[in-house]
């Protein structure tokens, strides 16, 4: 793709953001984004710093990378009501990503935070313009189920230490960190700090029961802010938020060091990955709700524009929310305006209302962060992933097990995850259904296996071959093939029933054609049946039918049969008198099958 073409693209990409703008000019749409907007913001202020204490990171920070980014987002995006910034997930693994290589809270781990935000941005870029959005698939669901009941568990237990105002070494191993932090909590919990904990959940679950529609978050952090303040919590050892930088935060480039770039490289693909997913998700379900069009690839730019927008202002990598997408839809949001909205109420928050936050208990911000991801420690949806299939419930189980277990390093459990996925997947193609059928009572052909009583043509067998055939399960078929070619002695025909194979790669090809061959040479006749139009496509192009050659591939079934049974003269055999279709039906389909064949053939018409 040359640099042309990319703006082309970059041009095309912000569109549906120029229709939105013409919507805008509808007072009512006006007036119920702005609102959206500061509802969500009233949302995002307080979370957005807590989800910065939980990458390791100053609760600024959060603001940071909740300023710009919700803004570029929807000018880039297609999704209309997605709320982009700063989420557990994504700042759990930022976390992660950064403790190997930089000590927690240093200068070093603050400016690695940005250059990976900016990594993350143009990876994510990268596949929105070059169309690569597919590649968020190889995250299949059961990784991403097991992934995120197994994160969600790791955000929680890592709050428990400002939960309970105590202070650990972090171990190799998070869970050798989580069970000395509740040895120190046994003898030295600051109990100022647990009541904060305390007092901030139980407004939270109170207001939630009783008013859900109130703002939750805000009303728990300005009640312990405001108790805090007046009770001195700071001065009796409790650790509160303290100053944030006023103002809006500068442009500042990153230094580029290729070593620490190496380092972190894996780390961004996976985020950016993870990320995406999350974002897709919500686009998703909110797009079904709303009817509006949604592009992954596009999404894909509007996520790494955000992403980067982060790194250059500061900020840290970001994606799209599960609830404040759902406060900002149910708020009633229209356009992505609300999104503009929302960034502006945050640099006014920069601005103006840093002060108010100075007495805010980090409790409170960590008891936000477990009410954030109760919701998330999810284990029935690994329970029907094993009832659907039991593949991908060893995959979940395995992702979330391995995750704890490995946990701070995250992308381990969840690269494993995918590897095991992908594994099951080729494994389960390349031992797919190869059923021998006969003609059931209703016309149609069943499994011999399952209806052992279907009485089946010793001259005539049937196959049917359940899946794409290609190079891992080629040997397979033709092994099968040649099984059944030596079960039935007195078989003058194989038809294999092509209805199954979506696709046909070279070594399938080279298998079908070597077959065919040998088979004739003992004289048995192979014949295809319902073929598919990439099947024929390769068939053609790869010059195994020709002109002449092309009589042994029939668009049906009951054409392939006729054939067979006119060349065999059915009702000579010992099965004649039982048989459904005598030599005079057969003729019949024979005949009709010449003046249809020649247009169905050709394309594949039966897919």
């Amino acid at each position: 793709m040359t640099v042309k073409e990319i703006f082309s693209q970059l041009r095309y990409m912000i569109i549906p953001t120029i229709d939105q703008i013409g919507e805008l000019r509808n007072f009512e749409t006006l007036k119920i984004d702005i609102l959206a907007g500061v509802t969500v913001a009233l949302v995002l202020v307080p979370q957005s710093m807590a989800y910065a204490q939980l990458a390791g990171l100053p609760p600024y920070y959060g603001l940071y990378a909740s300023f710009l980014p919700p803004m570029v987002a929807a000018i880039f995006g297609s999704s209309r009501q997605l709320a982009t910034g700063p989420v557990a997930v994504v700042s759990l693994m930022t976390a992660a990503s950064l403790e190997p290589i930089a000590g927690l809270g240093s200068e070093g781990f603050l400016v690695y935070a940005t250059l990976l935000a900016i990594m993350v941005g143009v990876f994510q870029l990268s596949l929105g313009l070059f169309r690569l959005g597919v590649l968020v698939d190889f995250l299949s669901h059961p990784v991403v189920v097991g992934f995120t009941a197994a994160g969600a568990i790791i955000i929680g237990t890592s709050q428990l230490s400002k939960l309970f105002g105590v202070t650990v070494e972090k171990a190799e191993h998070h869970y050798e960190t989580v069970y000395h932090m509740l040895q120190a909590a046994l003898t030295d919990t600051h109990w100022p700090t647990l009541f904060f904990a305390i007092l901030s959940l139980a407004i939270m679950v109170g207001v939630k029961k009783w008013r859900p529609t109130l703002p939750v978050v805000l009303i728990a952090v300005v009640v312990s802010t405001i108790i805090s303040k007046l009770t001195g919590f700071a001065e009796h050892g409790g650790a509160i938020v303290g100053d944030i930088p006023k103002g809006l935060p500068g442009i500042s480039i990153p230094e580029f060091n290729f070593e620490i770039i190496s380092q972190l490289a894996t780390s961004a693909v996976v985020i950016s990955l993870v990320g995406f997913m999350e974002a897709i998700s919500i686009a998703k379900a909110m797009a079904a709700r709303t009817r509006q069009r949604l592009d992954a690839n596009q999404e894909l730019v509007g996520q790494g524009l955000s992403n980067i927008t982060s790194g250059l202002f500061s900020g840290y990598p970001v994606s799209g929310s599960f609830s404040r997408s759902a406060v900002n839809i149910d708020a009633g949001a229209r356009t992505g305006f609300s999104s503009i909205v929302t960034g502006i109420m945050v640099g006014i928050t920069l601005l103006f209302l840093t002060p108010l936050l100075y007495h805010l208990p980090q409790a409170t911000l960590a008891s936000v962060i477990i009410m954030a991801v109760l919701g998330l420690i999810k284990f029935k949806p690994i329970k029907h992933a094993w009832k659907a299939e039991k593949h991908d419930g060893i995959v979940a189980v395995v992702t979330f097990v391995l995750t704890l277990v490995m946990a701070p390093h995250l992308d381990r459990g969840i690269l494993i995850g995918v590897l095991l996925s992908m594994a099951f997947f080729i494994y389960r193609t390349m031992r797919p259904r190869f059923a021998t059928v006969a003609r059931y009572h209703d016309g149609t052909f069943r499994d011999l296996l399952i209806h052992p009583e279907l009485e089946a043509c010793k001259n005539i067998v049937v196959i049917r071959f359940d899946m794409s055939l290609y190079y891992a399960n080629a040997g397979f078929f033709e092994t099968e093939v040649l099984r059944i070619f030596a079960d039935h002695p007195d078989a003058k025909f194989i038809i294999l029933d092509a209805e199954g194979i979506n696709m046909l790669d070279s070594t399938g090809q080279m298998v079908l054609t070597q077959l065919s061959e040998r088979l004739e040479k003992a004289g048995v006749i192979f014949l295809v049946a319902r073929m598919k139009r990439p099947f024929m496509q390769t068939m053609y192009r790869t010059g195994t039918i020709g002109a002449n050659a092309d009589e042994r591939f029939f668009s049906r079934l009951t054409f392939a049969l006729a054939y067979a049974w006119t060349d065999l003269e059915c009702d000579q055999c010992d099965n004649g008198k039982n048989c459904p279709y005598r030599v005079s039906v057969a003729k019949r389909l024979y005949e009709e099958r010449e003046g249809i064949e020649n247009d169905d053939k050709a394309v594949g018409s039966t897919a």
